[in-house]
């Protein structure tokens, strides 16, 4: 111990003089970790989303409009992330460059802000873009300059926010073009920002049943989305916008063991890919309609969730305020689904 003592005190003069004056060693060189998306997708655990206000037609159009309280409101019940669908190819230029609408943009920059600012990892998608479901090829050029704008707009964001580069390909934008489109959009957004979470989903529809389809690219830092709503008949019973759903109302669901047995084959499959793929796996929509009996609701809520948490399966619950909605904004308070989604 003495012998540092005394080394501690020489006068800096002299330091130098015992030290070699060769070229100084290089620094060790810095090693960048990649983004590990299957802890990204851990940040989604348990996530809502913000649905029908900004993937209208306009903010408000369907009866929504974001209020500062949901953000607080959502991290106090529980949750650890918000998806936010949003419908860009209204507000943007149906000409090149496709340019954005900046008060459009900053609306939702406050959204992300807001979430941020709650400790709420945030999930951003294009949603609704329905002319690339009716006429993909010509449409092709907004979505890949959407998403260029997008990509340099979203570059200094921290990696708690996630893009999803489409909602739900149906119709005429097939699973093959998916797969083939997708591509051109991974490498659109790879050019601007080499480090950012991308999440893609299947075709069509989003469905479980797109896994079979779906081509993975070779970039590492992605996440897979599924949508689940299955049985259809009873998490759309009644719904306005689904043909024939009127003549499914009263449909229930967890009376018999088939129920139980095939949500659990279901999810097993989902887990059984992610392993096979080594992919991460989000459940980025499952919800029921109001017009289904809340006792059904809350045991199939309470289904799903399970058998997502059970595999290490990330979730988001469609939707936070409206038809599917776990929130009562007329009451101020959660509905009984609160504690199907949230079990602790």
């Amino acid at each position: 111990m003495k012998y540092f003592t005394f080394i501690l005190f020489i006068p800096l003069t002299l330091l130098f003089t015992f030290c070699s004056c060769d070229e100084p060693e290089a620094s060790p060189e810095v090693q960048l970790m990649e983004t590990d998306p299957f802890i990204q997708n851990q940040k989604l655990t348990r996530s809502i989303n913000l649905g029908n206000i900004l993937e209208a037609p306009n903010e408000g159009d369907w009866g929504l409009t974001l209020e500062e309280s949901y953000f607080s409101t959502i991290a106090e019940a529980g949750f650890t992330a918000v998806r936010l669908p949003v419908r860009w190819s209204a507000h943007a230029a149906n000409e090149a460059p496709f340019t954005l609408d900046s008060e459009f943009v900053a609306r939702v920059d406050w959204a992300i802000d807001q979430a941020l600012e709650n400790n709420l990892s945030v999930v951003v998608n294009t949603h609704h873009f329905t002319e690339m479901m009716e006429a993909p090829e010509e449409n092709l050029p907004k979505l890949l300059g959407i998403w260029g704008q997008l990509a340099n707009h979203f570059q200094s964001r921290p990696d708690d926010v996630i893009i999803e580069l489409f909602n739900e390909p149906n119709d005429q934008f097939t699973a093959d073009l998916w797969n083939d489109y997708l591509v051109q959009l991974i490498d659109t957004v790879r050019a601007i920002d080499s480090e950012r979470t991308l999440m893609i989903g299947t075709a069509p529809w989003g469905g479980i049943d797109g896994l079979d389809n779906l081509r993975l690219p070779s970039d590492s830092n992605l996440i897979v989305t599924v949508h689940y709503y299955n049985p259809f008949q009873f998490t759309h019973q009644g719904a306005e916008w689904s043909e024939g759903a009127d003549a499914w109302l009263g449909t229930s669901w967890g009376q018999t063991n088939n129920d139980y047995t095939n949500l659990m084959a279901d999810f097993n499959r989902v887990k059984t890919w992610s392993v096979e793929h080594n992919r991460p796996i989000y459940v980025g929509e499952f919800g029921a309609y109001h017009k289904a009996e809340i006792t059904y609701r809350i045991l199939w809520t309470q289904a799903v969730v399970r058998a997502c948490e059970d595999r290490d399966l990330s979730w988001g619950y469609w939707e936070f305020a409206s038809g599917f909605g776990a929130f009562d904004r007329s009451a101020g308070e959660w509905t009984a689904l609160l504690t199907a989604l949230i079990q602790n």
